[in-house]
Parts: structure tokens; sequence; C-alpha cells
């Protein structure tokens, strides 16, 4: 086993701090990953702090893993020792349900296993993530990352990235159709780039008119400031897709109406208080009200090679791991620009 310096919250109400995990070497299977950035979700405070529950303890955050491979298992023949490569919001599934044969691994019959604040499938204890300078990972979940990709920006997209892209792929957004995003944050940002990438005419709609310049520098063709409720008279049915990233509570309904016949509402953010939906606003339309999770592990490698492609990275602000607190507490009042990612060479000094 190997000591490995990491960053972790021993309770719920403990603050994060250095301490040391073990980590295995590689199986034949297996690559050992030097962890070079992780990306900061909303979803490690949401589990650091319980907020979720069934939280494991101590917990070692992080899902949206970039690090080049430091050791490959006598098995593995899709990866070399340097290679730049990434791991996302899950290590492992069954393998054999219906949806990991299709490789929609994330709905795993079984569930898949998260790649922190789960319990490992080989009965070894919990998963530690990615606040952390090593990790050790089966090579059919790893992921390669492309050439030209700046790797502190594309940590995110492994999490934010693939949340955003592949609801739009899924349920078959194409040039011309008209894409409302909801909320501009670490998921609304990446939902406008991908979906301007795809050829979509976009248009933000946020509670915040100071968004507006950043939702047009983004790529957004048209902004509308939600608090005015002359904006949802506006642009009643005028939409084929929404994709709504906001967490907050709000009206599902208003939202419904800006969709054209035939139009769907892509759920991506989880608000804490459910929602009432009238069926008149999806009948009289034949409107779709749908969620979407992340992607799988084949799907996330499309999602990588078409940014790749586009030039597409989340708009990150680099922070040190001695910052994590101070990030924690800028995200929850909504003060970031768009993600912050963890420069693990900190965590090794």
């Amino acid at each position: 086993m190997f000591e490995t310096p990491a960053y972790a919250a021993a309770d719920a109400t403990a603050p994060l701090a250095p301490t040391t995990i073990q980590r295995r070497p590689p199986g034949p299977s297996e690559v050992l990953i030097d962890i070079l950035y992780c990306g900061v979700c909303h979803s490690d405070l949401h589990q650091v702090r319980d907020e979720w529950g069934g939280s494991i303890f101590p917990m070692v955050p992080g899902h949206e893993i970039v690090g080049r491979i430091a050791q490959v298992g006598s098995a593995v023949t899709a990866f070399s020792v340097g290679d730049a490569v990434g791991v996302g919001c899950f290590v492992d599934s069954c393998r054999t349900c219906p949806q990991c044969r299709a490789g929609e691994e994330q709905f795993c019959d079984e569930g898949m296993t998260s790649t922190y604040n789960a319990m490992a499938r080989d009965g070894s204890g919990p998963t530690y993530g990615g606040y952390s300078t090593r990790i050790t990972v089966d090579a059919a979940y790893v992921l390669r990352i492309p050439d030209g990709l700046p790797l502190d920006a594309a940590a995110p997209l492994l999490c934010a990235g693939i949340t955003t892209y592949s609801p739009l792929r899924h349920f078959g957004v194409a040039p011309g159709d008209d894409v409302a995003v909801v909320g501009l944050g670490g998921l609304g940002h990446m939902a406008v780039k991908f979906a301007v990438a795809m050829g979509a005419r976009v248009t933000v709609l946020s509670s915040s008119e100071s968004k507006r310049a950043d939702a047009l520098a983004l790529g957004a063709h048209a902004f509308a400031a939600t608090r005015d409720k002359a904006t949802f008279k506006a642009l009643a049915k005028s939409f084929d897709y929404i994709v709504d990233s906001v967490s907050a509570e709000h009206d599902y309904n208003a939202y419904l109406s800006l969709l054209r016949v035939d139009g769907t509402m892509i759920l991506v953010g989880i608000p804490e208080v459910p929602a009432p939906v009238a069926a008149g606003a999806l009948i009289m339309q034949r409107r779709r009200l749908v969620g979407s999770l992340i992607g799988g592990i084949r799907q996330t490698q499309e999602m990588l090679e078409f940014c790749a492609e586009h030039g597409i990275v989340s708009d990150i602000e680099r922070i040190g791991i001695a910052d994590i607190e101070t990030a924690y507490a800028r995200m929850r009042k909504g003060d970031v620009r768009y993600r912050f990612v963890i420069d693990i060479e900190t965590l090794r000094r």
C-alpha cells in the first residue's frame, strides 16, 4: 500500500484538513494516477456536510480528477506511463446489467461505485476521491485527455461537462434548434458552450441581470432576466429545448410555458424542495419534462474529443488546497466564475 497525502473531513461539522490515506498498488487491470488537478463540485460541499444524508467519514472528496499515469497493471494495454488521463464521478459498476453492457454505467442496476463517499465493490472499504495526490483505478473507468486541452480547465469536464453534454446529445439537439439555458453557473456555462458548438441558437435565462455580459461572452445569442415576469410572456413558446441547471426552488411550470409544441425541458439541477408540475403545462403542447444524470465512460470520452475539436473547456479559478474551505463558502454564495480547480501540487508541498 502507498501512503498518500490527502485532504479529508473527519465528520460533517469538521473543516477539511491534511491527512494521509492508503492507496493500493495497481492490480493487473488497474492504473495508478499521479493527480495534478481536481475540480470542486457543489456536490462535494453537500456530501462533506452530510446534507444529502448517508455520508461516510472520514471523507476525501473530489470526482473531477486529471493527472498522469504513474504505473500500469500487467494486463493494461490502453494506457501507458505518462499519459494524461481523467477520472470522473464513478470508478466501478456491476459490468453485467443491461445498462453497463450498453455503456450507460451511471445507471447500473446495482448502483455505480462513486469515486468517493461509496463502499468499494471488493469490500476493501470506502472510496476516496481526488483531494489527494494519487489514485488507483481500473483502466476501464479511466478517460484519456486529448492533446490540446489544458489539464486544469479540463478537470470540470468530467462532471459539469458531461452532465450537460449528455442530455444535449441524448435528446438530439441539432443545428438551428432554439435552446434556453436556465442558470449560469458551473453547469449552465458548460451547457451554453456545448449547445453553441452543436449549432443551436442559445438564450440564457437568469435571475441575475449581472450575468448578461458573461452569457454573451460565452457565446450565447441572447439573454433574458427572469425576475421580470414580462420575460415569460415575451418568450412564450420560443424554445425547442430548455436545460435547467438551477438547484434553488423555482417554478417549473413558468419555464415549461416557454417550450414549443413537442419541446423538451431537461432537469440537471436538483432543488431541495420538490416542485409541483401542472399536467396542463405538459398536455396542452405535448411537452416533455425529463431528467439527466451524467454519461457513461464511452460518452464521456466522446465529450472530451468534442471539447478538443471545438476548443471547449471550463472557465475556472485555480486554488491551492488550503483554500478549499474559502472556496466552499464562496460556492454557497455563488461567488465563482465558474468552477474552482485545486492545484494538487499545493498538497504535495
